[in-house]
């Protein structure tokens, strides 16, 4: 029962993040793998704690202060492979994913504190679960919206943008570990602070979505419509194709090929989310895999060459290959 209240409130934290995703931007799926890794984050950092305590090192100073740096870094290792293999687009899933992995962590740390500590009286219990529970959640949040604002505003994914949310959760893990204010007033401070602060990002980020959709779609209905009426010549992406004179023939005509693709699957992309915000979810089309198994041989045709010089209309930040996932989850 006690572990139970460490654990609920931390539980129905995620839940209120997942239903506050009015674009359904992140899967069931995704929510599951991303505590799992949180769950295999602990183990790791269980071991290596294990280790340190038994060559030497005092528990305080391990607790108080190599536990923050050890614990927000390995659990900030999933957020850089999701942000570097782009399966996350927007602020909005990187922090329930991000905090999906904390409350993987969270639900191991507790288990473990239960059969460490079974005489803990339920006010702990409570702080546990309304602090440090919540606390591992949002610190991994943190890192991972503070990351993919990064990364997307220096359009790149190098791990030196990560170090800033990182040395950030590390911070404000510490300071809650040195017990600066009461346990009762972290809590409090932590349950005050977090609702606003994920309430501005997803509020900025909704916004964010919205405004992407509504551009992206106009932009991409125009230039689709210029490659299936023939009047492709007199577009953007035809003068540019004329221009390779270089190049063969049947590679342009993949690489044109490889742009109509691009887009239908994109607008597709788009129309998933859009649905899902009005409640409705699509199925899995067939014809998407199709498209999936033309792109990635007309990828192969073109070969780097090609894939170089069509990079101009062939877009490829991180977002816009988020949106192809979109259509896998």
């Amino acid at each position: 029962m006690s572990l139970l209240v460490g654990l609920t409130p931390v539980i129905l934290f995620l839940l209120a993040l997942i239903l506050m995703d009015s674009y359904k931007l992140v899967s069931r799926r995704a929510v599951l793998m991303a505590i799992a890794a949180g769950v295999g984050s602990a183990c790791v950092v269980y071991v290596i704690n294990r280790f340190l305590l038994q060559v030497g090192m005092d528990e305080t100073v391990l607790r108080r202060a190599i536990g923050p740096i050890l614990e927000e870094t390995v659990k900030a290792l999933y957020v850089v492979f999701l942000i570097q293999a782009a399966r996350v687009g927007f602020l909005v899933d990187s922090a329930i994913l991000g905090f999906a992995v904390g409350t993987g962590f969270a639900i191991v740390e507790n288990y473990y504190y239960a059969q460490y500590v079974p005489d803990a009286g339920l006010g702990t219990w409570i702080i546990r679960g309304l602090g440090t529970a919540v606390m591992h959640g949002s610190t991994t949040a943190v890192v991972a919206i503070l990351s993919k604002s990064l990364t997307d505003r220096r359009g790149s994914t190098g791990l030196e943008l990560f170090l800033p949310g990182i040395l950030l959760s590390t911070v404000a893990h510490a300071a809650f570990n040195q017990f600066i204010l009461s346990p009762i007033f972290s809590t409090m401070a932590m349950l005050i602070a977090m609702p606003l602060f994920v309430g501005f990002i997803f509020e900025r980020s909704d916004r964010a979505t919205r405004d992407w959709l509504h551009v992206g779609l106009d932009t991409e209905v125009e230039m689709l419509q210029a490659i299936e009426t023939g009047a492709v010549e007199e577009s953007p992406v035809g003068r540019y194709l004329k221009s390779l004179h270089r190049l063969p023939g049947p590679m342009v005509a993949d690489m044109l090929c490889l742009v109509r693709i691009r887009l239908e699957l994109s607008l597709r992309a788009k129309g998933v989310l859009i649905a899902r915000a009005a409640g409705v979810d699509l199925p899995p089309d067939e014809e998407v895999r199709a498209n999936f198994e033309e792109m990635r041989f007309l990828e192969r045709s073109i070969g780097r060459t090609g894939k170089v010089a069509i990079q101009p209309f062939l877009r490829t930040s991180s977002r816009d290959l988020w949106q192809l996932c979109v259509l896998g989850k």
